[in-house]
C-alpha cells in the first residue's frame, strides 16, 4: 500500500502524481569531511557527523526509483563496481550490505526493467553504476533497454572537465553515456515526464538537473548535490567541491524557501540516515528538519 504525503505511519512508497515513489540504496562511500562542508570549522561539523581516522565522513549513495505512467525510471544510480583496489579505499567505496542491483532486486526489478535512467549529473557517485565491465574487457551499459536523459551542458563540461573537476569525471563513466542509443540530451529546465519537472542549478557542477515530483498530493524534490546531507541546511554549508560556492548557496536558499513554504518532501541521495525530511525556519531563521519521511 502506497501512501499520500500527509500520512505518516504508513508503510513505505509514496505515491504522487500517478507515481510510486522508493528509494534503492546501491551503496556507501567516504569522503574528506573538510571537502563535504567547505569553510565550515572542523568543530562544527565534526559534532554532526564524526570522521573516521582518514578525516572521511560516510556517505549514502541512494538512487530513487519512480513507476507510472508506463513507465520505471531511475534517478541516479551509484557509483557502479568499476573500481581498482587502490580507488575503493581512496574513496572507502562500499557495497557490502547493498548495491545498486540488490537495491533493484529489493523492488522485484532488473536493470533491464528500467526504461529511463535520468542522471543529475556524471560525477562518479551518480553515474558510475550506469556502465559495467564486459567479458571482451571493454564496457556495456547496465541499462540497455532505457533512456539516458541528461543536460547537455553537463555531457559538454563531463567530456572535458576543468583540471579542479577531473578527478569526479572520470572517463570510463563518462563514456559510455555518451555512446548510449537510447541518450536524450536536455537543454535547461524541462517538463520531464507527467508531474516531474526538471530543476537545473550550475552551482556544483554545469548542467546539474534535479526532478521536482508534484501533483495534489504535494511535491517531493530529489536534492543531490544541491543539498548533499541534512546537515547541509543551513544555507552557508556549501562543498568544497562545489564550482561557485556563491552560486551555490544562492540555489539553495531559492529551494529550500520554496520547501518550507509549500511543505516539500526532499529527498536525499547522499544521508547515510535519513532518505527524506520536510524542513521549516527555526526562530532564528536557520533551516533545520521538521520532520523525517521513510521512503
Amino acid at each position: 500500500m502506497t501512501r499520500t504525503l500527509s500520512e505518516r505511519s504508513e508503510p513505505k512508497g509514496l505515491a504522487i502524481a500517478g507515481w510510486r515513489i522508493d528509494s534503492v540504496d546501491t551503496g556507501r562511500f567516504w569522503l574528506d569531511g573538510g571537502a563535504m562542508f567547505g569553510v565550515v570549522p572542523w568543530t562544527m561539523w565534526s559534532k554532526l557527523t564524526p570522521p573516521d581516522a582518514k578525516n572521511r565522513i560516510e556517505l549514502g549513495m541512494r538512487a530513487m526509483l519512480m513507476r507510472g505512467h508506463g513507465r520505471t525510471v531511475l534517478v541516479d544510480c551509484g557509483a557502479g563496481d568499476k573500481w581498482t583496489p587502490k580507488m575503493v579505499d581512496i574513496y572507502g567505496i562500499d557495497h557490502k550490505t547493498s548495491s545498486l542491483e540488490r537495491g533493484l532486486a529489493a523492488h522485484g526489478l532488473k536493470p533491464a526493467d528500467v526504461t529511463d535512467l535520468l542522471l543529475t549529473h556524471l560525477h562518479f557517485d551518480h553515474a558510475g553504476g550506469l556502465s559495467k565491465a564486459d567479458p571482451s574487457g571493454g564496457l556495456s551499459l547496465v541499462f540497455p533497454k532505457a533512456k539516458h536523459w541528461l543536460q547537455k551542458s553537463n555531457l559538454a563540461w563531463a567530456r572535458n572537465p576543468h583540471d579542479r573537476e577531473r578527478a569526479s569525471y572520470l572517463p570510463e563513466h563518462v563514456g559510455p553515456v555518451g555512446d548510449a542509443p537510447g541518450l536524450e540530451l536536455v537543454d535547461g529546465p524541462a517538463e520531464f515526464l507527467p508531474g516531474i519537472s526538471l530543476v537545473c542549478c550550475d552551482g556544483h557542477t554545469f548542467g546539474q538537473q534535479l526532478p521536482l515530483v508534484h501533483g495534489p498530493e504535494g511535491k517531493l524534490f530529489y536534492c543531490a548535490d544541491l543539498v548533499p546531507t541534512m546537515n547541509h541546511l543551513p544555507v552557508a554549508w556549501v562543498m568544497g567541491y562545489d564550482l561557485n560556492a556563491l552560486l551555490s548557496m544562492k540555489e539553495k536558499k531559492d529551494i529550500l524557501d520554496r520547501a518550507a513554504k509549500e511543505n516539500w518532501i526532499l529527498f536525499s541521495e547522499h544521508d547515510p540516515r535519513s532518505a527524506a525530511a520536510r524542513v521549516t525556519l527555526d526562530d532564528k531563521g536557520k533551516f533545520v528538519v521538521r520532520e523525517k519521511v521513510d521512503v
